[in-house]
């Protein structure tokens, strides 16, 4: 995509590399290469599970560009498609995101983080929300953390902007798994050739229903799901792959999934 925002394929998995020495920090054009990065990993058919790293081992990401901010980067300024970061607000985004997170993740690289579905952390990692002390708000941060982890544990990460090392992290569940650098990308490709290799009409049902049905009260969710009014429940289940996993139970065999 440029020289900022690098991408990689390997069959199904698109590894995506955020490298802006020197803290990846994310002004307005960036966040819009971004979004178009992550659109274009949800438009085709062909990619399943995307990877999010960056470049270096001491930032993951300081989020916001404090310096482009200054020099006229308007904090409500645009984005493009998918909000800061381009996977914040990008709608429909129906396939697992792997955070591979190698460094601090401050402010709005600890939301980017958070606008994944698994969070693989380097041992040194740390993570904060620092917004406090400039007077603003962790904007998605506030919404998305105190549902990811305790109340009372959210709330002194937001209100007092403390750092949060990784074993932390881990511990209160923010973190799927902590591991030395050196074999932390390791891990993050293992488990996105899994999920490659995975029944990807079930992964978007699975998203989409996760991310709907926290609005609504639990029978609700369930009699949609009955219903089939949830677009990729009702093409899930009308999908050549949902027979083929009956099959191959039946057949005792390893099913082979087409995404149709």
């Amino acid at each position: 995509m440029s020289e900022v925002i690098t991408t990689r394929r390997e069959g199904a998995i698109l590894e995506v590399t955020l490298d802006r020495p020197k803290a990846n920090a994310i002004d307005l054009a960036t966040s819009r290469l971004m979004g178009l990065t992550f659109q274009s990993f949800r438009d085709d058919p062909d990619l399943r599970v995307a990877i999010v790293k960056t470049a270096g081992d001491k930032f993951f990401s300081a989020g916001w560009d404090l310096k482009a901010a200054a020099a006229g980067d308007a904090v409500d300024g645009d984005y493009g498609v998918g909000g800061f970061a381009g996977l914040q607000e990008l709608r429909d985004l129906n396939k697992p995101v792997i955070a591979c997170v190698n460094g601090m993740a401050v402010g709005g690289g600890f939301e980017l983080a958070l606008s994944c579905d698994l969070i693989y952390a380097a041992d040194h990692s740390t993570f904060a929300l620092p917004e406090i002390r400039a007077g603003t708000l962790a904007d998605a941060a506030t919404v998305k953390l105190p549902k990811r982890i305790p109340y009372h544990v959210a709330m002194d990460l937001l209100l007092t902007g403390r750092w949060m090392d990784a074993e932390e992290a881990h511990r209160w569940g923010l973190v799927n798994e902590v591991l030395p650098r050196e074999k932390l990308e390791d891990r993050v490709w293992a488990t996105a050739r899994l999920l490659a290799a995975g029944p990807p009409l079930v992964y978007a049902a699975i998203k989409e229903v996760a991310r709907k049905a926290e609005a609504m009260e639990f029978q609700d969710a369930m009699n949609w799901i009955t219903k089939r009014k949830f677009r990729t429940v009702d093409e899930l289940y009308a999908s050549d792959d949902n027979q083929e996993g009956f099959r191959a139970f039946a057949e005792k065999r390893d099913p082979v999934w087409k995404g149709r």
